[in-house]
């Protein structure tokens, strides 16, 4: 499905939590991101660049698309950080099991560090969470995103959500 030099879409999963990050697909391949979106269970889709494509192709399938735009390069506004949490709170507690899916330009920037921090907010460490994500995704997270990874604290939003699904054992895995 990639158009550059990543290997398709990678899962994380971590404590009861399924993310599903990838490039962003342009028009000619959306009947065949939506399938691959439907196989991983996708119950969201949630675009932190500027939109490409139209979301109604999406959501008539069951898919529910937010738009989240932040600078490329760059750490999430704290606003972004705020709502990408009350949704992920919010969804692994409706529906144990959902995939969260989440793309920007190429999926290395913007959306591995929503994800990395989601991950933190579960108890990982950021460093963990980096090593954790690059593993599936070589060459995610920048400097300047790493800086930000570094100085975030955690208040460990998700906690709940990781040991209501089962997930209290610490363990993660990825596929």
């Amino acid at each position: 499905m990639s158009r550059g030099g990543i290997s398709g879409p990678s899962i994380v999963e971590f404590k009861g939590m399924r993310f599903l990050i990838t490039d962003r697909p342009t028009p000619a391949i959306m009947p065949q991101f939506i399938k691959q979106l439907k196989n991983h269970g996708a119950t969201d889709l949630i675009r932190v660049c500027e939109p490409s494509y139209e979301a109604s192709l999406l959501v008539n399938e069951g898919i529910k698309v937010t738009d989240w735009p932040f600078e490329d390069g760059g750490a999430p506004p704290p606003k972004v950080v705020q709502e990408w949490l009350d949704l992920l709170i919010g969804r692994f507690v409706e529906n144990p099991g959902c995939c969260v899916a989440i793309h920007c330009v190429a999926g290395l920037g913007r959306a591995p560090v929503l994800v990395a921090l989601a991950l933190m907010e579960a108890g990982m460490k950021y460093e963990d969470a980096v090593k954790f994500i690059r593993e599936k995704r070589r060459g995610a997270i920048n400097s300047k995103q790493l800086n930000f990874l570094e100085h975030y604290k955690p208040k460990k939003r998700l906690k709940p959500v990781s040991q209501q699904n089962g997930g209290s054992t610490g363990g993660c895995c990825m596929q």
